[in-house]
């Protein structure tokens, strides 16, 4: 499998209750390695199967770091080196009140400057599924790039699935503007927040419905209740979440997508990959940042 996508830095703040406007908050902080793109890949290599691959774009400021920690996952990085911007940074605030909700501060960096130079169809050689991270919609070089991976990975007949990735972005974005780019996409893993706001509708079911009239195959991740899969106009299964004592909820749904990805590339079907996308995003939220351990 070839993920493109996104690798960052994660500042992970880990604080209780309301931040103090105008004063300290104490909390616990960490630097890890993220990025959705990145945290996929991880998952999916760790879930074991299939040989995965990551396209990223990074910073010279941490570039070797990256790849240490990406290859320690088991994934094989192909990362470009922008020769001006740092890599991607993203502040987690994380409350670790019951639900351990976070909130993000975002600076793409060297993320969202993939371009279409940066991809090869050599890429594709023995790749079974592409996955592109929905933060290549959110600008331009990016948005090439994908529609060039898409093009190749049609002509191959490579299955292609995508994340939406954030609904903030999808709002800037524009929904039609975003469906009309995922045009030819296989698989689409949206949250529920992101289905919703896809079809302007506020039930989840009905909008992961809705949308498998556009996308053959929808599986609406739901957090603490699990997955909804959909096919042609109707959800087909609901798979219940494993329950989980959370810590932190950044790159539940990365693990999930990893992990489904990873259990369909060796043959499992949608729900029984949604199973598994379901255990890994219960294992994913007891821990902090959104990688799994490191295979030993």
């Amino acid at each position: 499998m070839l993920v493109v996508g996104d690798v960052v830095t994660d500042v992970v703040a880990r604080h209780r209750g309301p931040l103090a406007a105008g004063t300290d908050t104490a909390a616990a902080i960490r630097t890890v390695p993220g990025g959705a793109g990145a945290n996929v890949a991880c998952w999916a290599a760790h879930r074991g199967g299939a040989e995965v691959r990551l396209l990223g774009r990074v910073g010279a400021d941490s570039a070797a770091w990256h790849e240490r920690e990406l290859v320690a996952c088991g994934v094989r990085p192909r990362l470009i080196v922008d020769p001006e911007a740092p890599t991607g940074t993203v502040i987690c605030l994380v409350d670790t009140g019951a639900a351990a909700e976070r909130t993000f501060l975002t600076d793409s960096g060297a993320a969202l400057r993939l371009a279409p130079e940066d991809w090869s169809d050599a890429l594709l050689d023995g790749v079974a599924r592409l996955h592109l991270s929905g933060y290549l919609m959110f600008s331009e070089p990016s948005r090439a790039l994908v529609a060039v991976a898409l093009e190749a990975a049609r002509a191959r007949g490579v299955p292609v699935s995508m994340d939406p990735a954030s609904t903030g972005f999808l709002v800037e974005l524009g929904v039609d503007r975003f469906l009309a780019l995922v045009e030819g996409v296989d698989v689409l893993l949206p949250s529920r927040d992101e289905a919703c706001l896809l079809t302007g509708l506020p039930d989840a079911a009905d909008a992961a419905a809705k949308l498998s009239r556009h996308v053959p195959l929808v599986v609406a991740k739901q957090g603490a209740e699990g997955a909804l899969v959909a096919r042609s106009g109707t959800v087909v299964a609901h798979v219940p979440a494993i329950p989980a004592t959370p810590r932190d909820t950044t790159g539940a749904g990365d693990a999930f997508t990893g992990a489904f990805l990873a259990a369909l590339l060796i043959g499992a079907g949608p729900e029984a990959a949604a199973a598994e996308g379901c255990r890994a995003g219960s294992a994913a939220v007891e821990r902090v940042g959104g990688r799994p351990p490191v295979n030993s």
